[in-house]
């Protein structure tokens, strides 16, 4: 049986991402529900005041956002933009001045999906909590328990022979 390439929004499965009082967002991946292997779309619903992620950058991993419903404050470095319905976001890979996140500041739910480059590999830094993290997947796909490696800690420099003997 081949997969159709045509999903509504409202069928996907969604699960549910939330942390203490700052985030919280339900999501639903696109991507592999109608075959796409090279490029990831995600549906993300986020509630009033809340955020999904934390503020973050890409090493690897481009991203795209298209607004579909709501209002929202962008960071990204450090300029703050407004975004609303209908708009497209851009959070390419890169220097601390590409780091993004999305606040919803509306009095409604807050939806957009989320165009994402494929690569089995990326690295991801966390400004606000001085935080790094490494991810490796077993494939391009990204999905589900494919994961070889993931490693988050806090940033700290360190010498490229320290605890070696």
């Amino acid at each position: 049986m081949s997969r159709s390439p045509v999903v509504s929004l409202d069928s996907l499965e969604l699960d549910t991402l939330s942390h203490g009082e700052t985030f919280e967002a339900r999501m639903g991946r696109i991507g592999p529900v109608i075959g796409m292997e090279q490029l990831g779309a995600m549906l993300t619903i986020v509630p009033p005041g809340k955020r999904a992620f934390p503020y973050h950058r890409h090493h690897i991993i481009e991203e795209a956002i298209l607004i579909l419903q709501g209002e929202a404050e962008y960071r990204y470095g450090d300029q703050v933009y407004p975004a609303r319905a209908g708009d497209v976001i851009a959070a390419p890979a890169g220097a601390e001045a590409q780091a993004h996140q999305l606040i919803n500041t509306g009095q409604e739910e807050l939806r957009y999906v989320c165009f994402s480059t494929m690569q089995k590999t990326d690295v991801v830094e966390y400004p606000d909590s001085n935080k790094v993290g490494a991810i490796t997947w077993s494939d391009e796909s990204g999905e589900g328990d494919g994961v070889l490696f993931r490693h988050r800690a806090y940033a700290r420099e360190v010498d490229y022979w320290e605890g070696e003997e």
